[in-house]
């Protein structure tokens, strides 16, 4: 049977990654910092591989005999210091040099929707100079571009049970956010085809101020929205990357740059947002 090796096999994509390819009846290989807490996370089925993509002397080995790498690894919320250039980029460069070493036929990268809109934001400047390097390497690449994932919009709907949800111009810049289930499917399905670029969204088209109803109605209550300038979100597009160090900066500065724009894609799956919220709903706040 194939293998594959998965990196960033905890995050939310990743996990769905592992299970998807573990269903298809491929041997997984999980790319992991921690194999203990990993263990706790990811089905029995995968072998985990405790590495550190930053540190690519760690990688020796870890390909051999693989198929395909697939990488969801990127910055999210770090807490060690780490920048965009760091992990979007170098972590991936080292994943993608690694393999070429290890003669893998075949790389698949999660990037971003509409990055060509959002150039001179670190973390997407990042993603991209990653994708130009894959693109020019000698391996069959597949670049997966998602409109945003189910668990990005835990924050809104968190406002909308603290009472009242907060949102930046009019609220109609619209997005059809997809499960990570569907899109660990839909890529997998993209990878099959060698596809080298697959745009990806969910089944449903909403406008922000769509989101913050459906948040409401999950949670059994009337929506209450304000709507504040959009000034102030390029206010502070320009005041944070002054005041935050750049490892907390970037996913901020990544989320207001992208509440600005459609993130629209072909749509693919099942699983709807609306259910996704009433499951929500029902857990208490500090595990939603």
């Amino acid at each position: 049977m194939p293998t594959v090796l998965v990196a960033g096999a905890t995050g939310y994509l990743g996990r769905h990654l592992v299970a998807t390819y573990l269903d298809r009846g491929w041997t997984v290989r999980a790319l992991v910092r921690d194999a203990g807490r990993a263990r706790r996370l990811l089905p029995a089925a995968a072998t985990l591989v405790e590495a550190e993509a930053t540190r690519p002397d760690t990688l020796t080995g870890c390909m051999a005999g693989c198929d395909l790498v697939v990488s969801a690894l990127g910055l999210t919320r770090q807490k060690d210091g780490l920048t965009p250039w760091d992990v979007d980029f170098q972590a991936n460069a080292n994943l993608l040099d690694a393999a070429l070493a290890a003669g893998v036929p075949q790389f698949a990268y999660v990037h971003v929707l509409n990055a060509d809109r959002m150039a001179g934001v670190p973390l997407v400047d990042a993603k991209a100079a990653l994708v130009a390097r894959l693109c020019a390497s000698p391996i069959a690449a597949t670049v997966i571009e998602p409109t945003g994932y189910f668990s990005d919009m835990a924050d809104l709907f968190e406002m909308a049970r603290g009472g009242r949800v907060w949102l930046f111009g009019n609220g109609a810049t619209r997005l059809n956010p997809i499960h990570g289930a569907d899109l660990a499917e839909a890529s997998a399905d993209a990878i099959a085809a060698a596809l080298p670029r697959a745009a990806i969204g969910g089944p449903e088209v909403f406008t922000l101020n769509g989101i913050a109803q459906l948040a409401a109605t999950a949670l059994g209550r009337p929506a209450r929205v304000t709507h504040l300038p959009d000034g102030l979100r390029r206010a502070a597009l320009a005041v944070i990357p002054c005041v935050l160090p750049v490892a907390r900066s970037a996913p901020l500065t990544f989320l207001l740059s992208a509440m600005a724009e459609d993130m629209v894609a072909p749509r693919h799956g099942t699983r709807r947002l609306g259910d996704h919220f009433a499951a929500l709903a029902q857990r208490p706040a500090e595990a939603a």
